[in-house]
């Protein structure tokens, strides 16, 4: 077995990240789900909605839930998820964290979430500093 994996964001920002990290792994190892929370949509619906979704998801091993903005409607809905030992949320999604997370589909959920925010640390890099020269001291 493995964790589940539900993605919570502003539009289809999480539809997005998961598509494209489908696409450049060939497959999605994870049960992954998205939820889009949009101006339009009804918070309480969506929390009930994400609850549906979090216990679709759980075989046993728990949820991993990844949002994009901690504080946010979508980040807020995620942590109403929060099952100690069932559900783990992350805020601040980006793609390096994603395509970490699927890297690693047969982690436990507390190892699983440390990848998630390993891979969403160590993917944001100065460009600048990573393409200058290295000057050789004299």
């Amino acid at each position: 077995m493995s964790c589940g994996l539900l993605i919570i964001t502003h539009n289809q920002i999480g539809e997005a990240l998961l598509q494209t990290a489908t696409h450049m792994l060939g497959f999605c190892p994870l049960l992954a789900h998205t939820l889009a929370v949009t101006p339009e949509c009804n918070p309480d619906q969506l929390r009930e909605r994400a609850h549906f979704l979090a216990q679709d998801l759980n075989q046993g091993d728990g949820v991993l839930v990844l949002t994009d903005m901690f504080g946010s409607t979508p980040s807020n809905i995620a942590t109403s998820l929060g099952k100690a030992g069932e559900v783990s949320v992350v805020s601040g999604i980006n793609l390096p964290m994603l395509v970490r997370v699927l890297n690693y589909p047969h982690l436990s959920l507390e190892r699983i979430t440390a990848k998630a925010l390993s891979g969403g640390q160590d993917g944001i890099l100065d460009c600048q500093e990573r393409t200058k020269p290295m000057i050789a001291s004299n």
